[in-house]
């Protein structure tokens, strides 16, 4: 489910991201420390607001679903952009629950990070209000007032990551991780995905979990444990900072 994807895709970028920040490429700029020497790193603001941009990634792929919750994230924007996506993936869990789907989405995030600016900042915005949507951000039974909340939520988030000067040199990376984490999450269920596609074999992981999406365990345990996972990372990371 979503809130399952988007905190899987929050855990994968708390765990990672202090790695890459030593990455000169995906930093936009370079910080000083106490000894005066130059480091690449990763602001606080940067580490959380890629937390929900790799989040709002792991969404992505079920944008491929009209009548998903996802879908009605902001309202109409988001419904038709998800009829859309559904008549050019083929339907549900097909192009877009892939390997190259998420090599796509990446790389495609990563030019609109480098050389359109008002792209990257749409795109910004979309994903951040797709992760808070995931996570429950609304109202139970009123799609509009969900969307209004969404929408103010997302906006200060934007404007407060704004203000502190963020960069994203990283979108790129944040985005591809999210969607791979969907797929790898989604090759857990009984339904499996077609990784390689466009062949049509749908992979499950070798253990074959076969986990019923919805059910109690994932809603009673596994939501749970993985939203205690990244409190705790959140914590971890940010605390020495």
């Amino acid at each position: 489910m979503g809130h399952t994807h988007a905190l899987t895709g929050a855990i994968a970028w708390l765990g990672v991201a202090p790695a890459l920040a030593a990455l000169p490429l995906l930093t936009e700029s370079s910080r000083f420390v106490e000894t005066g020497v130059m480091v690449n790193a990763l602001s606080p603001a940067e580490f959380v607001a890629g937390a929900l941009v790799c989040a709002g990634a792991a969404m992505l792929p079920d944008l491929d679903h009209p009548s998903a919750t996802i879908a009605q994230t902001f309202g109409p924007v988001t419904w038709a952009l998800s009829k859309a996506v559904n008549w050019l993936a083929g339907g549900h869990r097909h192009a877009t629950h892939s390997l190259l789907f998420a090599v796509g989405a990446g790389f495609g995030a990563h030019y609109l990070a480098t050389s359109q600016p008002i792209g990257r900042d749409v795109l910004v915005v979309l994903l951040i209000g797709l992760a808070l949507r995931a996570i429950g951000i609304g109202i139970p039974g009123k799609k509009f007032a969900s969307a209004m909340v969404n929408i103010a939520m997302t906006a200060g988030l934007f404007a407060v990551f704004r203000s502190d000067g963020v960069g994203y040199a990283w979108l790129g990376l944040a985005v591809a991780v999210g969607c791979l984490v969907h797929v790898v999450g989604d090759c857990c269920t009984e339904k499996g995905c077609p990784v390689l596609w466009p062949m049509k074999q749908r992979w499950l992981l070798p253990w074959k979990i076969g986990i019923k999406t919805g059910r109690a365990f994932e809603q009673k345990f596994l939501a749970p444990v993985l939203s205690v996972v990244v409190l705790g990372l959140l914590y971890w990371r940010l605390a020495p900072i």
